[in-house]
């Protein structure tokens, strides 16, 4: 049974991740400051530490170095905010096995565990590990990042419960929020998965050619059809048609549309042989298909058709939680295309890339990693590779948060208060990471 030891100074959490190791079969000492660790170590062989980079009376590295020396045999795995995730990089340069960027998905931890544990590796490791990119393509599906906040819990237990039926699912979100990567999350989990998934952009098909890129065409049947063609209902027999901003149809498509639904059978333009479909269609858009059919400009009987079950993709606003998990994997994306090697972001960065509104959602922030990857001078992204709309965005929202308001002290002694000391906490409560939190206590020379 291999031995884990735990070292975080948020003690609730500790007790979770002990729980859920423990639970996994791996017997799991706890502690929640750097010198009790270190007189733990003295007494036991651990196989893994697993560490919090900030700790109250000492920092992760230094239990790292001592481990380095005194006990080269064990695997150490840093927790880090994304604030510190240069302090983490360095570190495995320098002998850890590797990272998990807070807030923590537990089965990825799992996955680097394990991973720690095959590993013939020496410790001294001039680069992320292998295991690391592993664990990333485990926790993303193809191209599809779950989220641990609320809004994408509740978005996850949606695609789970719908996935395994045959129901027709309408998926309604602003533009950019990645409905098609719902879509395909969907197919990838149902009854479905190994066949094929054709993706459709109903608005990029104009409507004179509409109904032959739909059902197919035969040769002859009108001018330029010098070859059969096979339709997007025909190419997707078996598996699942995925028709994005579906509003954009027009009305005699509309009519076609619902016949292939209702009959499950399609005509190609200009024959005269019915062909017999078995798909699965799932639908997005980002207009108001309700007020479309109130207008007359969406047919009624095709929404509720297409609307069996319906899911909101919810805004990159709503979904601060999950900012940086998808900032991390675009980051990681974008250092594959560009064949760069960017780390990380600048404490400044950081707090630009939470503060800003993201108007143009998931699309909007992979497009400005990107370019900030390109822009990079070092390892890390700063202020001035991301855009300028960014830096000059404005916002008058209403915050609990030391950067927004006067009274900080105020703030930290009553966040210190409401967490009953504990530092973590506390930081949590007033939006910011502990770096920023014991910074502030020194400034205020406030001691617990």
């Amino acid at each position: 049974m291999a031995k884990i030891l735990i070292v975080e100074d948020d003690v609730a959490f500790c007790q979770m991740l002990e729980t859920f190791l423990t639970k996994k079969g791996y017997e799991v000492n706890a502690s929640h400051t750097g010198n009790d660790a270190l007189a733990k170590i003295k007494s036991n062989n651990y196989d893994i530490v697993l560490t919090d980079v900030r700790l109250p009376d000492r920092d992760g590295n230094e239990i790292l170095q001592i481990l380095k020396e005194e006990h080269p045999g064990t695997k150490v795995i840093l927790m880090t905010g994304y604030a510190e995730v240069n302090l983490a990089v360095d570190a495995i340069k320098t002998g850890a096995f590797d990272y998990i960027s807070k807030p923590i998905n537990p089965e990825k931890m799992l996955q680097v565990v394990k991973s720690a544990l095959e590993s013939e590796e020496d410790q001294v490791i001039a680069k992320p590990t292998k295991s690391k990119k592993e664990t990333a393509k485990r926790n993303v599906e193809g191209s599809y990042v779950a989220g641990v906040s609320d809004a994408s819990k509740k978005l996850s237990d949606y695609i789970k419960l719908v996935a395994p039926t045959n129901m027709s699912v309408l998926i309604i979100g602003d533009s950019g929020t990645g409905k098609e990567y719902v879509a395909k999350n969907i197919h990838d989990q149902s009854k479905r998965a190994k066949e094929t998934f054709i993706a459709v952009d109903c608005g990029a098909i104009p409507k004179e050619i509409a109904s032959s890129e739909f059902f197919g065409h035969i040769k002859g049947s009108f001018t330029g059809a010098v070859n059969d063609k096979t339709g997007h209902f025909q190419a997707a027999n078996g598996g699942t048609l995925f028709l994005d901003e579906i509003g954009n149809l027009n009305y005699e498509l509309q009519v076609q549309l619902l016949r292939a639904l209702q009959e499950r059978k399609i005509k190609p333009v200009g024959s005269n042989q019915e062909i017999n479909v078995d798909i699965r269609v799932i639908a997005a858009t980002n207009e108001d298909l309700k007020k479309a059919v109130e207008n007359g400009d969406f047919r009624e009987d095709l929404y509720h058709r297409l609307n069996e079950f319906s899911i909101q993709v919810p805004a990159l606003r709503k979904r601060k939680d999950d900012l940086m998990l998808f900032a991390d994997h675009f980051l990681e994306k974008a250092n594959e295309e560009l064949e760069r090697d960017v780390v990380g972001f600048s404490d400044e960065a950081l707090e630009l890339l939470h503060s800003y509104s993201w108007p143009g959602n998931l699309r909007e922030m992979q497009n400005t990693i990107k370019r900030s990857v390109l822009l990079a001078t070092g390892k890390i992204i700063d202020v001035d590779a991301l855009p300028m709309q960014m830096q000059t965005e404005t916002k008058e929202e209403e915050s609990y948060s030391l950067f927004k308001n006067k009274n900080e002290q105020e703030l930290i002694l009553a966040a210190l208060e409401q967490a009953n000391g504990n530092k973590s906490k506390a930081a949590r409560i007033l939006s910011i990471d502990r770096k920023t939190l014991y910074n502030k206590l020194k400034q205020y020379d406030i001691k617990l």
